[in-house]
């Protein structure tokens, strides 16, 4: 489209009312948008996800709730094969470094509406007993006898076990048994207990610690792959989804060399 203009001056001022024009229509355009965006942000609530993807926890936290959750281990650097030689140090201390990285960061039900803060039940790092940094800082990984710790990530509203305290126990997951002969597991009932549930938010729980089960590989087939499954036990725990590794249980491959 063109415009034709008489002279100069006509040509300034066509040329400013148009840059007015779009300068108007452009502010109404994020002035509208800004607007939709702030209606949507009230009907959000900072306490409760609106969605949570294909977790089912109930929307109110006096609901039971048998939703299963994923699990993750530490240390964890670049995959789920833990390989070193006890004889060089180099291949076990980036482990060692993972952990203290890591530990450097019954229902307990609160009333109250959802912006009063809770108060957080802390998971004592003592309870891990010889997998904790104050036992032996190198978590036996200089005498092959590797520490590894087992989470679950956290769920706002989610309570685990259905009013009992998820168990945890490890096998080979393929090959020979005997390869695994001895797990240790701390704190010495190998649970999660019920006392850190449900996790209410990084709002109104703010010192929140999420409880820790460790797992001391006290003896395991050395120079060999040995892979792991590790998975919770409990009611409403899914733990054999074939097209979820993490869910209820995780699957890590240990290669101890001497």
């Amino acid at each position: 489209m063109f415009v034709h203009c008489i002279n100069r001056e006509s040509c300034v001022h066509l040329s400013g009312l148009i840059l007015l024009f779009y300068l108007i229509f452009y502010l109404c355009l994020a002035g509208m948008f800004a607007f939709c965006l702030y209606v949507m942000l009230l009907m959000l609530s900072p306490y409760m996800p609106r969605f949570q993807d294909c977790v089912s926890t109930s929307l109110s936290l006096t609901k039971k709730s048998l939703s299963p959750s994923g699990v993750m281990i530490r240390p964890y650097l670049n995959g789920f094969t833990i390989a070193f030689n006890v004889s060089q140090p180099n291949t076990w201390q980036p482990y060692v470094d993972s952990m203290h990285h890591f530990l450097a960061g019954q229902y307990f039900i609160q009333g109250g509406n959802d912006s009063e803060e809770k108060k957080a039940c802390q998971f004592k790092h003592l309870l891990l007993q010889n997998c904790s940094v104050i036992e032996d800082p190198m978590f036996d990984y200089s005498k092959g006898q590797p520490c590894i710790l087992l989470k679950m990530n956290r769920i706002i509203g989610y309570r685990p076990g259905a009013g009992v305290p998820m168990s945890v126990d490890c096998k080979v997951q393929k090959g020979n048994e005997s390869h695994l002969r001895l797990v240790d597991f701390y704190p010495g009932n190998e649970t999660f207990d019920l006392m850190y549930y449900p996790y209410y938010g990084k709002f109104t729980h703010v010192n929140y610690t999420s409880p820790l089960v460790a797992m001391h590989f006290t003896d395991v087939q050395k120079n060999y792959l040995v892979p792991i499954q590790c998975h919770l036990n409990g009611k409403g725990i899914i733990n054999d989804l074939n097209s979820d590794r993490f869910l209820g249980r995780i699957i890590f491959t240990l290669s101890i060399g001497k």
